[in-house]
């Protein structure tokens, strides 16, 4: 199902996220109950651990209630690679740990009703993964997201801020595993050039499939929560987001035949933005001559080339071959950045690549 189908700019609609927020807490005082923050967390899993360590905090400075819940691990189809999944988890989670002073190792359990009661709330509330914090009608991911909510409480200064990225690096090569249908791949890419340039690195293009063109369905819950989480990531990070062409099927195939293109050329970072802007914050269809010839046009690129690599099929090796690379290195999703023989996952890990560049030698 395509993301047209979802209404994204009525899903990602500020003033109707406000309304929402007004009508929970109308709610709340008229019934007398308690600012209560529910928190489904999964035995052994390492971003669990952290949120054990880090709600209690949240919970004692804002004065609200806290509830704990456990689940299990996720469905295949909302995690379909998860022992690659376990085990960036465990791995990213020291560094969050050392950055955030919280303690990697495992935390004793609070008290719950088991995981069939957890799993049955979190289903009902609308979610589908576990180490997550729900408030009111919106959901929270691991610590990454808690500045969200701690804004939504009052905060200026909230205990888990997003980690900056470092201003400068030594140089190297930074690789960049991305699709074009990832609206988290589009919060990296209109960040990620100009940090390269701070960090004086060489940027290295690497496009896959989509992971629903891989045969890898994505659960509509899923769906719903990464548009509502890119919203509120690309107002904190300044960007437009909503106006969305879901580029599935033809959209990502021709756009992948010019960013390789362009990418074998030399080029990509012009293309790549121009894409990547356009489907996600201009609703501009690339599956059609006129939206694609647009795109080309922003990014500029004459239309008679992108037509002679429209009728060049040796892109799919080239994402192939990237896929396969990826899957090599033990991870699975997009965006992720590789310095060196380290990766790291997510549009929210640009400035664990600029660390692990900042650390290497001219």
């Amino acid at each position: 199902m395509s993301l047209k189908s979802f209404a994204p700019r009525i899903l990602t609609s500020p003033a109707l996220r406000a309304a929402a927020r007004l009508r929970h807490t109308l709610q709340r005082r008229l019934t007398g109950r308690t600012r209560t923050l529910h928190a489904f967390i999964e035995r052994g899993e390492a971003y669990s651990n952290l949120v054990l360590q880090a709600l209690p905090q949240l919970a004692d400075r804002h004065r609200v209630k806290l509830v704990w819940h456990e689940v299990g691990p996720p469905d295949r189809s909302a995690a379909p690679e998860p022992d690659k999944l376990a085990a960036w988890s465990a791995e990213d989670a020291r560094y969050l740990a050392a950055t955030h002073n919280l303690d990697p190792a495992p935390q004793a359990w609070p008290d719950t009703a088991g995981p069939d009661a957890g799993e049955s709330l979190r289903t009902r509330l609308g979610h589908y993964g576990s180490a997550m914090s729900w408030f009111e009608g919106e959901w929270y991911w691991g610590i990454d997201r808690l500045h969200h909510l701690e804004r939504r409480l009052g905060s200026r200064s909230p205990l888990f801020a997003p980690i900056a990225e470092p201003d400068t690096a030594t140089g190297g090569q930074l690789d960049v595993f991305l699709s074009l249908r990832s609206p988290y791949s589009y919060l990296a890419a209109m960040r990620l050039f100009a940090l390269a340039e701070s960090w004086q690195a060489e940027v290295r293009l690497r496009p896959v499939l989509p992971m629903v063109m891989r045969a890898l369905p994505v659960p509509t819950s899923k769906r719903l929560y990464i548009v509502r989480d890119c919203k509120r990531e690309a107002e904190r990070l300044g960007l437009p987001f909503g106006h969305i062409a879901d580029p599935v099927g033809p959209g990502v195939e021709r756009g992948l035949a010019v960013l390789v293109g362009e990418i074998n050329r030399g080029r990509g970072q012009d293309f790549l933005q121009a894409f990547m802007t356009a489907v996600w914050s201009q609703g501009i269809d690339p599956a059609g001559d006129a939206g694609l010839r647009r795109i080309c046009d922003s990014a500029g690129i004459a239309w008679d080339q992108a037509r002679t690599d429209l009728a060049d099929e040796s892109w799919r090796d080239s994402v192939e071959t990237n896929r396969i690379e990826l899957f090599e290195h033990g991870h699975w999703g997009v965006p992720t950045f590789k310095v060196g023989d380290r990766l790291a996952f997510g549009q929210d890990r640009l400035w664990l690549a600029g660390q692990w560049l900042a650390e290497r030698t001219p």
